[in-house]
């Protein structure tokens, strides 16, 4: 297994310097399976949703499915990304705090029961065991 950085990551998935991303290509066309952090998809949506690349949430989706269909990209837990990309779809949160939401749930349930995770954020409320402090 090999890890990317969030440029390998986005050089792959936009192609916006042309020999970066052949080289980020060639990493995923590999047999090798390939690690996805939650940090690293984190920045990356943060990046594409930014000022420079302005992408939409059809975009993001779009995007976050394509890295779950991939054979040989995964995830360090395929089920918080799936259901914060549910979450994301459905709500008007950010894709990074249904993130935060959903990885903080999944954690706690190790050990302990999570009695929520406080914010500040409106939208960010719209999900399961959020609260204002």
């Amino acid at each position: 297994m090999i890890a990317v950085d969030t440029n390998v990551l986005l050089r792959y998935l936009l192609g916006d310097d042309e020999a970066q991303a052949e080289r980020s290509r060639r990493v995923f066309e590999r047999d090798e399976r390939i690690l996805i952090t939650d940090v690293v998809l984190a920045e990356s949506v943060w990046t594409l949703i930014g000022r420079r690349y302005r992408a939409t949430k059809a975009d993001v989706v779009a995007v976050v499915e394509k890295l779950l269909q991939e054979p040989n990209v995964c995830f360090e837990d395929e089920e918080v990304i799936w259901s914060t990309l549910q979450a994301y779809r459905q709500t008007s949160t950010d894709f990074t705090d249904a993130l935060i939401v959903y990885k903080a749930l999944k954690t706690a349930a190790i050990d302990d029961e999570l009695n929520a995770v406080y914010t500040f954020d409106a939208r960010a409320l719209q999900l399961p065991n959020t609260a204002e402090p």
